[in-house]
């Protein structure tokens, strides 16, 4: 019995001992991403740091760190994914007051060995810096300008788009005006030279998809004026002027600095709503939008910056984003492998639209639905359902590529 106790005991202990063995091993995982070899992919952040304020909307002026805090938020998302595949990302922001400091910040990067930039510069600027002889190998993607030109004559094989273009903003305005049947608006453009931009993308969307406009008025009034005393009366006078013996729908404005359109609401001569820049605004990102998932990325952003997400804090993500799943898809760091990515009919991004999205060939343009909202609510996305395209939906939203003007140099 002794013996046989004895026996029992030592195959218990073995048993034991086994066990023990087992689980300090790691255990298999058929999920387990496999491990991509090691690399480090480096993005520079280049800006123009010129200070952005909105002389009428005092309570909603641009965040200090507008743009770049999208930037970090995406430097996570790629570093959280990046821990699977043995990839690390990192970001740099570069700044300088001037263009010559920004020109002379990239030619330092470049000649550092930095091919991966994000940029946060005037479209003027933008071509100085794509067209250095040291960057043809570079990838720049614009995070923040919105300029048809880009896409179009001054398109460039180096740079490449995610905000929508004003041609794109514009096409989504006029088809959820089609899909309501009001086909008669009255545009009212201010006097900057990106008020003429988009009034001129307004103009052309209106022709595209068969809205009339019975009256294109130019925006005169000092805004100086407004600010005075009983300054009010005056703007109300001068909107109810303005909209007087017009018929119309809706009426449509172009004021991309903000120096009139919150002034127009309430105060025409006809209850007619307002859309364009202010009202009812077509836009990549807005506070207000929590579907397909969206309200992840609003919140991981609240906590990182402590604020919520504009277009341009948007734009910057998207950017980033798309360098590294290029890295993370091609399992490389070579710059030259994750730019051709980029461009090829495989690079998908998903960034919480309810498709993912892809750059176009011809001008490098991110294709992507856009939001209508106004400041309280998600109003609808375009495409509006019946807009139909041979490829893309999302191309029915800009320039396509036959009436392109874009020659990639």
């Amino acid at each position: 019995m002794v013996f046989r106790a004895l026996r029992i005991a030592l195959v218990f202990a073995a048993a034991l001992a086994g066990t023990a063995r087992a689980e300090d091993q790691p255990a298999a995982s058929p999920a387990a991403p496999t491990a991509a070899p090691s690399g480090q992919i480096a993005i520079v952040y280049l800006a123009l740091t010129v200070k952005r304020s909105f002389p009428e909307s005092y309570l909603d002026q641009p965040p200090a760190d507008e743009g770049l805090a999208g930037a970090s938020v995406a430097l996570a998302d790629n570093n959280t994914t990046g821990r699977f595949t043995g990839q690390a990302f990192t970001l740099e922001p570069v700044s300088a007051p001037d263009e010559a400091g920004v020109i002379a910040a990239f030619r330092d990067r470049l000649g550092k060995g930095a091919r991966a930039f994000v940029t946060d510069v005037p479209a003027p600027l933008l071509l100085k810096l794509a067209d250095l002889q040291e960057a043809r190998t570079a990838t720049l993607i614009d995070a923040t300008d919105s300029d048809d030109m880009l896409r179009a004559e001054g398109c460039r094989r180096n740079v490449l788009h995610v905000l929508p273009s004003r041609a794109m903003l514009a096409d989504a305005l006029m088809q959820y005006l089609v899909v309501k049947s009001w086909r008669r608006i009255m545009l009212l453009s201010g006097q900057t030279e990106a008020d003429k931009l988009y009034a001129e993308a307004l103009r052309r969307a209106a022709k595209k998809f068969q809205i009339k406009i019975v009256a294109d008025k130019l925006w005169t009034f000092n805004p100086a004026e407004q600010r005075a005393d009983t300054g009010h009366f005056e703007v109300n006078t001068e909107v109810a002027n303005i909209t007087q013996g017009v018929d119309y729908d809706l009426l449509v404005v172009a004021d991309e600095e903000d120096n009139f359109g919150d002034e127009l609401g309430y105060r025409a001569t006809l209850a007619r709503p307002v859309a364009g820049t202010q009202g009812l605004v077509a836009t990549a990102w807005t506070r207000v939008y929590d579907e397909t998932g969206a309200t992840q990325l609003q919140n991981r952003f609240l906590r990182a910056a402590h604020r919520w997400m504009t277009e341009r804090d948007y734009g910057a993500w998207m950017a980033v984003r798309a360098f590294g799943e290029a890295a993370i898809r091609t399992h490389s760091s070579d710059p030259a492998v994750i730019g051709a990515y980029l461009r090829s009919p495989k690079f998908e991004l998903a960034a919480f639209k309810g498709e993912r999205l892809s750059f176009r060939a011809w001008d490098g343009q991110l294709r992507q639905p856009v939001l209508l909202a106004d400041p309280r609510s998600l109003v609808s996305i375009s495409p509006q359902p019946g807009f139909l395209h041979e490829f893309f939906e999302t191309d029915t939203l800009g320039v396509d590529q036959p009436e392109s003007t874009c020659h990639l140099n």
